[in-house]
């Protein structure tokens, strides 16, 4: 009974919301006799985990903006918001409501209750490293963000408004916060064992995946401080990095009761058919697959049919037809013609390829980060001449472990070694001059991180690459330009204006146009 009462208690603590608490509730529960004084942190670190990967914020953030934006899905739907760059206040804001209560929070409390205990160094690494994930995220995604006082709301009053931070101390900081953690995993400490949905108490493959994060973090601020951020590339990758899919950065879910148990953004993309329904593979992906013999395409793409009725699915490769991007249901017969027309007045957007609904089962893997991406950073930076290993070697790595991948799905994705191979001749990077090695490393990340979107989205504004055109809707809220960030939780204006307010003039603005600090992509 008393271990109910405990996870009752927590529950209740973690449903609090960010800002909109008033002072004297958050004075009474810093002061209650009976709150929850003591937890597994184990428990509170596997429920964290599992959050990453809530539905509510990622299919808002990931799929219903920078998936669209980014050219990987397209929609007629209006509340489709990245495909024409509307404003949604809702969806521009989900990720920091949900994710600075579900998740942030919770990692400071098993940060703070374990920091001063050896036992339980292995969680309060891990958890660090999670809690850093999930920070960078946020702030690629909105820029200056509360950071240094995020999630310590019920720890004084002091941070019951918390201040936004500068963007470059952000990156400077989850650097020193990433190396700690990473040499505090420890053999003789309390194994996470199966509490440790990514790598069940591997201590090596949780070094391997904080050094791929600090070479995501470096390659990001690569454009605005190339020496530290070389510096910093050059540690990680030096320390150890992925050297297969085995290591891959997935959050592992299983057949069972569901609750926080399933990977969120499958449940928005199929949720019942709506998503699968609206939501179709992008013109802009389908076309480049096809053009470059990608073994991918059947995998990305389900068919063209009815997503319920299987009876109706076209799965021949060369029939397979993408959604162009920025139409709606109106606008999109000025550009059809003829027996295209025609079978858009009989099937609607069933004429245009669907989602392949094998990746989309509720226990299906949360991608966080992959060998693929590690492999194709080193092919950047060995171009760029930060490292001496083999560009061409790096790409070809990273490219056939991001079709084999797919693997961890579904075993039907499986491609043979002569497709992969064949497919990675085709590309000619080795014959590439400098400048298309870079294009062709960009647009093989791209199609790399296909359901990873958020990623997709940074790393485009980072490089450039893959070239995209933008949709040109009249209604679009600020430009016909693809955006270069979310908005802030609206809030925060009402909630916390002053340091709202610090943070809008500091950066320029709060808007979707608004260039964060390490934005210098196209």
């Amino acid at each position: 009974m008393k271990k109910i009462h405990k996870i009752s208690g927590l529950l209740l603590a973690l449903t609090l919301s960010f800002t909109s608490c008033n002072e004297q509730d958050l004075f009474d529960l810093n002061v209650d006799p009976n709150a929850v004084t003591e937890m597994d942190p184990q428990y509170l670190f596997s429920l964290s985990m599992l959050r990453i990967a809530g539905e509510y914020e990622n299919t808002r953030a990931n799929m219903l903006y920078s998936a669209t934006m980014i050219q990987h899905t397209s929609s007629l739907a209006g509340y489709f918001s990245g495909d024409k760059y509307f404003y949604n206040a809702q969806y521009s804001g989900a990720y920091m409501e949900r994710h600075y209560t579900d998740v942030i929070r919770a990692f400071a409390v098993v940060i703070d209750q374990t920091k001063d205990n050896p036992a339980e160094a292995n969680v309060n690494a891990a958890a660090t490293v999670l809690n850093i994930f999930d920070l960078h995220r946020m702030t690629d995604l909105y820029g200056d963000i509360p950071y240094f006082q995020a999630g310590r709301g019920l720890e004084s009053e002091e941070n019951w408004f918390p201040q936004y931070d500068n963007q470059r101390d952000i990156y400077n900081d989850m650097v020193i916060q990433l190396r700690a953690a990473r040499d505090k995993f420890s053999a003789s400490a309390r194994s996470l064992g199966a509490q440790d949905f990514m790598y069940g108490g591997n201590i090596d493959k949780w070094k391997r995946f904080t050094n791929a994060l600090l070479m995501r973090i470096a390659m990001r601020m690569s454009n605005v401080d190339a020496a530290k951020a070389r510096e910093v590339f050059i540690e990680a990758n030096n320390s150890g990095t992925f050297t297969s899919n085995a290591d891959n950065g997935y959050i592992k879910f299983t057949v069972g009761p569901i609750g926080v148990n399933r990977n969120g953004l499958n449940d928005g993309y199929w949720n019942t058919y709506k998503y699968s329904n609206d939501c179709k593979i992008s013109k802009t992906f389908i076309d480049w697959m096809k053009a470059n013999n990608d073994p991918r395409l059947m995998i990305i793409s389900g068919g063209i049919g009815t997503p319920a009725d299987p009876s109706t699915w076209v799965t021949d490769p060369a029939a397979q037809r993408g959604m162009p991007n920025g139409y709606n249901s109106t606008t999109i017969r000025t550009i059809l013609t003829g027996a295209d027309l025609d079978d858009f007045n009989a099937r609607g957007n069933r004429m245009f390829s669907m989602l392949n609904l094998k990746y989309l089962d509720w226990e299906d893997p949360y991608i966080l980060i992959t060998y693929a991406e590690t492999e194709l950073m080193k092919a950047e930076a060995a171009v760029k001449g930060w490292i001496s290993t083999d560009a061409n070697t790096h790409f070809s790595n990273g490219v056939a472990a991001a079709i084999n991948s797919w693997t961890a799905f579904d075993a039907s994705f499986a491609r043979t070694a002569d497709q992969v191979n064949t497919y990675i001749a085709g590309r000619g990077f080795a014959a590439a001059s400098n400048a298309d090695k870079l294009r062709l490393i960009g647009e093989e990340y791209w199609a790399a991180t296909w359901l990873n979107d958020i990623e997709s989205w940074s790393n485009w504004r980072r490089t450039g690459y893959p070239a995209l055109t933008p949709t040109q809707d009249p209604n679009r809220f600020e430009a016909n330009e693809i955006p270069r960030r979310l908005r802030y939780w609206e809030s925060e204006i009402g909630a916390n204006p002053q340091n709202y307010e610090a943070a809008r003039s500091r950066m320029g603005g709060d808007n979707l146009m608004t260039k964060v600090w390490w934005d210098g992509g196209n």
